[in-house]
């Protein structure tokens, strides 16, 4: 799991892994250790019709609707956004990427537009 912050805007970005477990245990969460001051970022499923978040005690928390998680499990819909209030969220599967990078993208979404570039 990745997060990208950019000013009022939250992006998530998924692997089929995290995909998995998010739809098996219903909650994943990564940390940045900041010299013992951790920054944790999670996902949490909720029965709610919409993506909303939450930052309390150094944790920014995705809250992602079951019935999103359903549809990136098991079709090809890339990702969901909502804005609440300034801040815009967006949750997505992340694709391997077009050039060549020194992440290991084993784990990632086959990406859609390399059909288009061969």
């Amino acid at each position: 799991m990745k997060i990208r912050i950019k000013s009022n805007a939250i992006r998530y970005r998924l692997t089929r892994t995290d995909v998995a477990q998010l739809a098996g245990k219903g909650y994943l969460e990564e940390k940045v250790d900041f010299t013992g001051q951790p920054l944790v970022y999670a996902i949490q499923l909720t029965d709610d019709s919409a993506l909303s978040s939450a930052f309390k005690n150094n944790a920014i928390t995705l809250f992602v609707p079951r019935f999103m998680v359903s549809e990136l499990t098991d079709t090809d819909k890339v990702g969901f956004e909502n804005s609440a209030g300034q801040l815009h969220l967006l949750v997505e599967k992340d694709f391997t990427c077009l050039d060549n990078v020194a992440e290991d993208q084993s784990d990632n979404y086959p990406n859609p537009l390399l059909q288009k570039t061969i």
